[in-house]
């Protein structure tokens, strides 16, 4: 039985100031808020949530809760700004009309039969570079690897010409690091020019595109191009933001799930070893990676009018911090929930949301995190991780900056 910080260690858990250890190692502090404050109020009037059943309530109520983020974002960004204009047009913090509308063209385009498609074009891209690392003792799970995978996988959906791939990872990592709770000068400032050349670059790609349009079965940015019809045609905005979208949620979270698989198996050796007996185990084995080290730590949603939580009155318009990464170790739900169990059954995690909201890419980001550790697992089934790990340092995002390995 895990031992459970007490009361005081979350009393004034603050995600702007948070407590010493916490972005090393915030799940004793989910533990703890989970056993004594799963409704805590911030500083700032916004509450952090962690139980399992909230968060699921609340993601499928889009009446209560809004995932528009005008409100919120103004103040932290800047009203007008990059980073104000992406982060409040992307699909992941719209309402509808403008959510129904791009994850309409979205799941259009990302049905089982062409994610299917994608499947020997994934393989033949991991085995390339497995290829590239068999020679090496030596390499970085992140930067040699699990960086790679989804960059070339949302490049070939957008159809990104391979040789200006260079500067995807870079925005990505710069916009997305700008949803932490505090941001640095230098950081804003990196978002916003992000976002500028992620635009810039874009409006260049869109009207090549536009010249000398794509396959519509196969190409997503071809598809947001045309629409759904002329009702639902998307305005330039829109449709650059959301390429932006489409990269950044399919890029740092899918790094992020390949490098946090691979370190937790490392940090196993027993079950790895069971996962190598027997490969059967790889899809729930998956599942368990994204409940036990979400990609995604933390989710918001807006109360729309005055609601009750806990038996205190929550007025219209606060922002609600739904704590992913606790609510995936809730004991309510789950059995024994601090250990890894690739066998683990059910498993009700919710690291890719849920309700109208729930992510439109989870079955390419399974696709993508099955093929990556499964064959790197078949060629190094002794690789190891060597001292040296980084952890990424965020609150939001779940993952590593550089993880050493020994393949070999």
């Amino acid at each position: 039985m895990t031992k459970i910080l007490p009361p005081e260690a979350v009393a004034s858990l603050d995600l702007m100031n948070p407590p010493f250890g916490f972005l090393d190692d915030p799940f004793p502090f989910y533990d703890a808020l989970l056993a004594h404050a799963p409704v805590l109020p911030q500083a700032d009037g916004s509450i952090l949530l962690s139980r399992h059943a909230d968060l699921d309530r609340i993601y499928r109520d889009t009446t209560l809760y809004s995932s528009d983020k005008k409100a919120a974002f103004g103040p932290k960004f800047g009203v007008g700004s990059p980073l104000f204009e992406h982060h409040t047009t992307s699909l992941v913090f719209s309402d509808p009309p403008l959510h129904t509308r791009v994850r309409k063209i979205m799941t259009s385009a990302l049905t089982p039969r062409a994610i299917a498609k994608m499947e020997p074009g994934l393989i033949a891209t991991v085995d390339h570079l497995l290829d590239a690392l068999a020679d090496k003792s030596q390499m970085d799970l992140i930067e040699d690897f699990a960086s790679t995978i989804p960059i070339q996988i949302i490049g070939n959906l957008l159809d990104v010409p391979m040789e200006e791939r260079g500067p995807l990872r870079d925005w990505s990592l710069a916009i997305l690091g700008a949803l932490e709770p505090t941001l640095t000068d230098e950081q804003l400032m990196t978002g916003h020019k992000a976002v500028e050349d992620f635009k810039s670059y874009l409006e260049d790609l869109v009207a090549r595109r536009r010249a000398t349009p794509g396959d519509v079965e196969t190409d997503v940015l071809t598809r947001l191009i045309n629409g759904e019809g002329p009702d639902e045609q998307l305005s330039e905005i829109e449709l650059l933001q959301n390429c932006i979208f489409i990269l950044n949620a399919g890029h740092e979270t899918t790094t992020n799930l390949i490098g946090n698989g691979l370190a937790l198996l490392d940090d196993h050796p027993e079950q790895r070893r069971r996962l190598r007996d027997d490969p059967a185990l790889l899809n729930p084995a998956i599942e368990e990676i994204l409940r036990v080290r979400s990609p995604n730590q933390l989710g918001n949603r807006e109360t729309t009018v005055e609601i009750e939580l806990d038996g205190a009155i929550v007025p219209a318009g606060t922002n609600l911090h739904l704590c992913i990464g606790a609510a995936n170790r809730d004991p309510t739900v789950f059995d024994d929930p601090t250990r890894f169990d690739i066998a683990r059954k059910p498993n009700r995690h919710l690291a890719f949301a849920g309700g109208p909201h729930v992510c439109v890419g989870l079955t390419l980001a399974r696709m993508e995190g099955r093929i990556a550790i499964g064959r790197l697992l078949e060629r190094f089934p002794n690789y190891r991780v060597q001292p040296g790990r980084i952890s990424s340092g965020r609150i939001r995002f779940r993952g590593y900056a550089a993880l050493p390995a020994q393949m070999n």
